[in-house]
């Protein structure tokens, strides 16, 4: 069984909604069981400035899929959830759901880069990390989460403001109101 990371984000729509149907879509996969769950957050968009303003939380999942074939099922949900892949790399989305990590891998192929390559220098990424997974370490820079996200400018921590609570660690079926 691997264990892999997960971060959604929604700007477009019904965020919060779309974050819960994403996380519905996923636990109605067989080869997902969905575990921890952060906070979600809001915070700015990166990249692209003027567009709605993104919600973003992290997710543990177990997987009997290789790192690929998740991929392949979290690229499905999103186009599920009306997502529209355009050159615009940091443009609006209904939904987007990125592999943070996967097990202790370290891996680039056919467009799957395991640990992604910029969560490491994302507030937005790391702070529900930490929430869920502290101690976890990125295997590239050989640190965990929280060390991370503590050396990052408090200025960009701060840029990632609590939008719902979850609670310290919840599972998922706790996460509906």
């Amino acid at each position: 069984m691997n264990t892999a990371y997960v971060a959604l984000g929604s700007n477009m729509g019904d965020r919060a909604g779309y974050l819960q149907k994403a996380l519905r879509e996923m636990s109605h996969e067989q080869a997902i069981r969905i575990g921890l769950v952060s906070s979600i957050y809001e915070t700015e968009p990166v990249g692209v400035e003027s567009q709605p303003y993104f919600l973003n939380m992290a997710i543990a999942v177990k997987t009997d899929e290789p790192a690929d074939g998740l991929l392949e099922k979290l690229q499905s949900i999103e186009l599920r959830l009306d997502r529209v892949r355009n050159k615009e790399r940091n443009g609006p989305r209904t939904m987007d759901l990125d592999i943070l990590l996967f097990n202790d891998e370290n891996m680039e192929k056919n467009g799957l880069c395991i640990p992604h390559p910029r969560m490491h220098e994302r507030a937005f990424v790391l702070v529900p990390m930490a929430e869920i997974a502290p101690r976890e370490v990125i295997p590239t820079d050989k640190q965990t989460i929280e060390h991370l996200l503590y050396s990052m400018p408090e200025r960009l921590r701060k840029e990632v403001r609590l939008w719902k609570r979850q609670g310290q660690g919840e599972e998922f079926g706790l996460f509906e109101n």
